[in-house]
């Protein structure tokens, strides 16, 4: 549903984006993720047809996005950071407004609205101004019109900025729903979110994309904790030091209890299990250690 290659984007001499590649399959709800600044907003302004790149390729839909723009645009609901909303408007008013924007044909405009009050919460507030909202309900209009005219594809940013606990899994859950049917990309700075809505994972830093793959391959660790005695610290950190596929061997507080760096091969837990018994060392516990998305997401963006 969504190809784009070696897209760049500058500004002077700043390169906002440089060189991205990347595709999105029907059906794929991705998390788009990066540090501000690192292009994440650029490129989705991009696909939704609010930015030209300075060189690249990008199709949307099957449309490309410079020779086609309106054709891509019809494929794609936005929703920015900030949502583009009219305070004088009354939520209804704001609905027909964009139904008008879309050409929703008119005999169709009433369903619409309906379900797409119904879908995200905000049928009891459709007769109050904009003005008069909450940040949550105004959040909620904002993806509703991104929904309006039932789009492929979904470009979110933010979309559960404002919104307190359970609305945000309410929304959650909405994005689920709407995974099975569209082609998602959300961008969000709430990594949790990330792990519990999306496939798949893209990571952006310096206007470059330095992960690419599902939540749970980006979490698995090369990280062993093991607990162990028999021996002075010392000692037992060198017994298993010496152990195949050990890279780093470092104490955790308490005694006894160590942090292995490894490779990552699949033997390596039976090496430090031979190395321990070899030593006349006894273990307690030995264990896979491994990394929250927050600590992949400092260690990929950190260095680039």
């Amino acid at each position: 549903m969504i190809e784009v290659r070696d897209l760049r984007k500058s500004y002077g001499s700043f390169e906002a984006l440089r060189g991205i590649t990347f595709s999105v399959a029907a059906g794929e709800v991705v998390g788009f993720l990066g540090p501000n600044g690192a292009g994440k907003t650029t490129a989705m302004k991009i696909l939704t047809g609010y930015l030209r790149p300075t060189s690249g390729t990008a199709r949307v839909g099957g449309c490309d996005v410079l020779e086609d723009p309106l054709g891509a645009r019809r494929r794609v609901g936005y929703l920015p950071e900030s949502a583009p909303l009219y305070s004088d408007m009354q939520v209804r008013e704001y609905l027909r407004f964009i139904a008008d924007a879309r050409r929703i044909p008119r005999g169709e405009r009433k369903a619409r609205m309906g379900e797409v009050a119904e879908r995200c919460g905000i049928r009891e507030v459709l007769a109050i101004p904009i003005g008069e909202l909450s940040r949550g309900y105004r959040q909620r209009v904002g993806l509703a019109q991104a929904l309006l005219h039932r789009p492929d594809i979904l470009i979110l940013d933010e979309p559960t900025s404002g919104l307190d606990p359970n609305q945000i899994v309410g929304i959650r859950e909405l994005l689920r729903e709407i995974g099975r049917e569209k082609t998602v990309i959300l961008s969000t700075h709430i990594l949790r979110e990330v792990e519990v809505t999306c496939g798949r994972v893209l990571i952006v830093s310096s206007g470059k994309i330095v992960a690419d793959s599902a939540p749970r391959d980006l979490l698995k660790g090369d990280a062993l904790v093991v607990a162990a005695s028999g021996a002075p610290a010392e000692g037992i950190r060198a017994a298993l030091r010496a152990a195949q596929g050990v890279l780093e061997v470092d104490p955790l507080e308490g005694g006894g209890r160590f942090r292995l760096r490894t490779d990552g091969s699949q033997e390596v837990g039976a090496e430090v299990f031979k190395a321990a018994r070899d030593a006349g060392l006894t273990l307690s516990e030995i264990r896979p250690e491994n990394p929250t998305l927050e600590q992949v997401f400092q260690e990929l963006t950190s260095v680039n």
